[in-house]
């Protein structure tokens, strides 16, 4: 059973720093690895598989896309190996380097035109590097705030390095379409580079907040009590097995959710739609920007009611909003309409799940092996219900009866995974774990 903790005026400073560092170094990792799927969207079609008819082409930069996703799980077992046993932060600034120089290379990398077949390796290898990186920062980042709390505030102090995932997707997107707007032989030429070079500067920032704050006190009491696991995966793994299968199922409908109305919409509205990227990218920024309010509302929503509650009610509307998004959008396609729909599906309904899932994970292992386990069962969600789901939404819409028939039945199938997956690890005290 988890101990409450009385704060201390002390203690409530520091977690609200740690709180404060997380969200900011997430930011920063959340920046650089949605500006690639913004990319992957609008211009690396062109560049680095021109090739490609125009759907086949988008079709493999969304692979390339997913790639970075299948090194999520590897980066996220390496870290949470080092998390358990040397500790959370040293893990976080690892992380947000590695990163760093990945996204810095890939505005520096050759198109297809220069090198050929080289410029599409080079990328999907800046990609997976990127995945690496990514696959150990949210373990780590959601640690140091879930675990610097007491008890009653878990689920907002770990949803803010959940929010930390849509401010970087508005950061991203305003950058990237700031650049987006210059003329297309400029933009094709230099201006898609400098996004992914002004990474440098996010890195230096990071880096000197998340170099200040101190570590987890749950890590150092394991570490100080002698109980550090010394393989702590294979542990997560034996102690664990079925909160590690429910973990990825719980991951499937908040990310399918979070991708269809941030990344395949960019594609969806400027191909089915007829709407121009100038009009869809500030859609996809603003319902980001409010989706940064509402995350902490829902994860805080959680901690009077519960996450069961909160997070089931987020799979459910996803599955009833599935076909009505589509269907309303094609029956009015206007960047109005696609905006409100879009700001329904990224703000209110993702955040129901996405907030809660922090602190959800972090009661589902103990904490001499939380990291390994969250972090494994995250990220291979992560492949299984957003890597691959930018392709398969292109691919689907691609088929002759249109998005509005052939998607919405994959978003509802996966809504129900993630509501069977939640119910099980929430059910009353089958989640209990020793702290």
């Amino acid at each position: 059973m988890t101990r409450t903790k009385v704060p201390t005026a002390s203690s409530r400073t520091t977690a609200r720093r740690v709180i404060a560092a997380s969200f900011i170094g997430t930011t920063v990792e959340w920046y650089d690895f949605f500006l690639y799927g913004t990319a992957s969207a609008l211009v690396f079609n062109r560049l680095f598989f021109p090739e490609f008819s125009d759907v086949a082409g988008t079709i493999a930069a969304f692979g390339a896309f997913a790639a970075g996703f299948l090194a999520r799980p590897l980066g996220g077992a390496v870290f949470g190996h080092f998390g358990d046993r040397i500790g959370r932060k040293s893990m976080l600034v690892y992380s947000l380097v590695g990163m760093g120089v990945a996204t810095v290379a890939i505005g520096l990398l050759p198109t297809y035109d220069q090198v050929g077949v080289l410029a599409p390796i080079l990328l999907v290898l800046c990609r997976l590097i990127q995945g690496f990186a990514v696959g150990g920062e949210w373990g780590g980042a959601m640690l140091m705030s879930v675990e610097h709390s007491d008890s009653k505030r878990r689920g907002f102090a770990g949803s803010w390095v959940q929010a930390g995932s849509p401010a970087g997707l508005v950061l991203a997107t305003v950058v990237f379409s700031l650049f987006a707007a210059l003329p297309d032989e400029q933009f094709l030429a230099w201006g898609w580079r400098v996004p992914f070079l002004l990474s440098a500067v996010l890195l230096i920032v990071g880096l000197a907040i998340r170099l200040q704050v101190l570590e987890s006190p749950e890590f150092q009491a394991v570490k100080d009590s002698g109980k550090r696991s010394t393989k702590p995966l294979v542990e997560a793994l034996r102690r664990h097995p079925v909160n590690t299968l429910l973990a990825v199922g719980a991951c499937l409908a908040p990310f399918v959710n979070f991708y269809l109305f941030a990344t395949f919409v960019l594609t969806y509205a400027t191909t089915a739609l007829g709407l121009d990227e100038s009009t869809v990218l500030p859609i996809v920024a603003v319902a980001a920007l409010v989706e940064v309010a509402t995350i902490p509302l829902a994860a805080a929503l959680s901690d009077r009611i519960g996450r069961r509650t909160v997070f089931l009610a987020g799979a459910v509307l996803l599955a009833a909003y599935a076909y009505p998004f589509f269907l309303i959008n094609e029956a009015n396609p206007s960047g109005l309409v696609l905006g409100v729909t879009s700001v329904v599906g990224l703000a209110v309904i993702h955040p129901l799940m996405y907030g809660p899932l922090a602190a959800l994970f972090a009661e589902m292992f103990d904490p001499e092996v939380r990291y390994s386990g969250a972090s494994i069962g995250y990220q291979i969600g992560a492949i299984l219900g957003g890597g691959f789901a930018p392709m398969i939404l292109v691919s689907l819409q691609s088929l002759d009866a249109g998005a509005a028939v052939t998607i919405p039945p994959y978003i509802i199938a996966l809504c129900a995974l993630t509501a069977i997956s939640v119910w099980v690890a929430t059910k009353p005290g089958r989640r209990e774990v020793r702290s």
